[in-house]
């Protein structure tokens, strides 16, 4: 059916283990790019390994953030948890965190990994629901 095109053409490109241009048959007779399998399992294995690291790459960048705030945690400093309570840190020894919350300074102690972020904003909610200033 093909056989108008070049023999040297469908020595090259004959993947499928059938007889080659120079007569030969079996799966030796691939050609230049060999056994289609095995070229579909190098190209996969090469695009698992790119996926791979373009997912870990921004993990990694994120993990460190996350790793050099909560090492910078300090007294005074107003902090989220990851339960979405709002303090303010009165202390830090090693992996545990002392802080007062609401406006009747109710001390909690939390572990170092359960703060989720830092606030910038220095305001506190009330019992009465209004938001005042710390000062």
């Amino acid at each position: 059916m093909l056989d108008f095109l070049n023999p040297v053409f469908l020595s090259l490109i004959n993947c499928n283990g059938t007889e080659s241009a120079s007569g030969e048959t079996g799966p030796g007779a691939g050609g230049l790019f060999g056994n289609s399998s095995s070229w579909l399992l190098i190209i996969m294995l090469v695009v698992m390994v790119g996926l791979f690291f373009v997912m870990s790459i921004p993990q990694r960048k994120r993990e460190k953030k996350v790793k050099e705030m909560l090492a910078s945690i300090k007294p005074g400093d107003r902090v989220r948890t990851i339960g979405g309570i709002y303090g303010t840190v009165t202390s830090v020894k090693d992996d545990v965190i002392t802080m007062s919350v609401g406006p009747d300074k109710v001390r909690l102690v939390f572990a170092r990994g359960a703060i989720a972020t830092i606030e910038d904003a220095p305001v506190e909610a009330t019992i009465d629901g209004d938001v005042k200033d710390v000062k």
